[in-house]
């Protein structure tokens, strides 16, 4: 028997293939560290469930003896600083392995593509590969979910779901963030069909204001889908004839209604950088370049939203981290490369 094995998912949700691998997990080691990914994230269609959810969702999949030696944890998503994920696993597979005064530690997963190359980023333990399992798709999951479920959708969702998950998704279809999730879906279905007839499949750019002053950085709050009703940066999408700096301080004027003219603005850049995860994004291949502005200290300027934004405030840094599942996207990352607020 191994000590400990760590399984690392998103979990959206807890399917048939994914409590196989916990099974065969549980058979070979005295205990089970699921870590749970994207558990810095807001609700979306993507990961519609948060992390306390979706560990009693796996909770609920197993007998209680069972249950004695599972320990689901929260894992953040760091896209775009691996070491800092990379040392986030490591420190909860220490936590956990300290605890029980395991020695002899192992990860489980299945090299099914590129997606799976953190299999081999942790030498220091045994890499368990488990066969794939056909037809267990969360993607295909989420759509039948979310796009008006039929008798014969929740049929197929009952053969790739274990019962409880099927269950709390059922109650979950029922409360009140399934209405605004499955707007959502509608949204991005219907953006991705307006561009399926592109000859290549298209690329988008937009821009972002990072703008930090005395301590507090400037947000707005999104007016319409998707991420309606969350926290995001100053921006939009690139217009054709204007540079990404211009439109980046377009944007922030539009949105933020700040009182600082163009020059003052543009003399505070202190630093810019593309930000171009190929997962940023539900609407497709979105790149951002967001740059970032610097007021190091004296009184902040009113702000007030326009045009896309709803609301805009200065927040302090200090508060981010409570507030990191009301954003939108990646922009708290954003924020966090260029502040260092990790």
């Amino acid at each position: 028997m191994i000590d400990l094995i760590v399984y690392i998912g998103r979990f959206q949700p807890a399917h048939s293939a994914h409590l196989s691998v916990i099974r065969q997990a549980l058979k070979q080691a005295r205990h089970l560290l699921v870590l749970a990914g994207s558990a810095n994230k807001s609700r979306n269609i993507k990961n519609p469930f948060l992390v306390e959810e979706r560990a009693v969702m796996l909770s609920a999949c197993l007998p209680e003896a069972e249950r004695e030696r599972l320990t689901v944890l929260p894992l953040n998503d760091h896209l775009y600083n691996e070491e800092v994920w990379l040392a986030e696993v490591q420190e909860a597979v220490k936590g956990v392995a300290e605890r029980l005064a395991a020695k002899q530690i192992a990860i489980i997963g299945c090299e099914k593509d590129d997606s799976s190359y953190y299999l081999r980023c942790f030498p220091q333990w045994t890499l368990i590969n488990y066969p794939y399992l056909d037809g267990m798709d969360a993607t295909e999951i989420r759509r039948l979910y979310f796009d008006q479920p039929s008798d014969g959708d929740w049929m197929r969702l009952t053969a790739m779901l274990p019962a409880p998950v099927l269950e709390f998704m059922k109650s979950f279809s029922r409360g009140k963030h399934y209405p605004k999730l499955v707007e959502e879906y509608r949204f991005i279905e219907d953006y991705r069909a307006a561009w399926a007839v592109a000859p290549y499949p298209p690329t988008f750019v937009t821009v972002d204001c990072v703008v930090v002053h005395s301590g507090h950085v400037l947000l707005v709050k999104r007016a319409a889908d998707p991420g309606r009703g969350l926290w995001a940066l100053p921006g939009g999408f690139l217009d054709q004839r204007e540079t990404v700096e211009a439109a980046a301080l377009r944007e922030l004027k539009e949105e933020t209604r700040i009182k600082l003219p163009l020059p003052v603005l543009r003399g505070a850049i202190r630093a810019s950088r593309l930000f171009d995860h190929p997962d940023r994004s539900l609407r497709g291949r979105t790149l951002t370049q967001a740059f970032y502005l610097l007021f190091p200290a004296g009184e902040m300027p009113p702000v007030k939203g326009g045009d896309d934004a709803k609301a805009a405030r200065w927040v302090p840094l200090a508060d981010l981290r409570q507030m990191e599942r009301e954003f939108f996207e990646d922009h708290l990352e954003i924020i966090q490369y260029f502040t260092g607020t990790l």
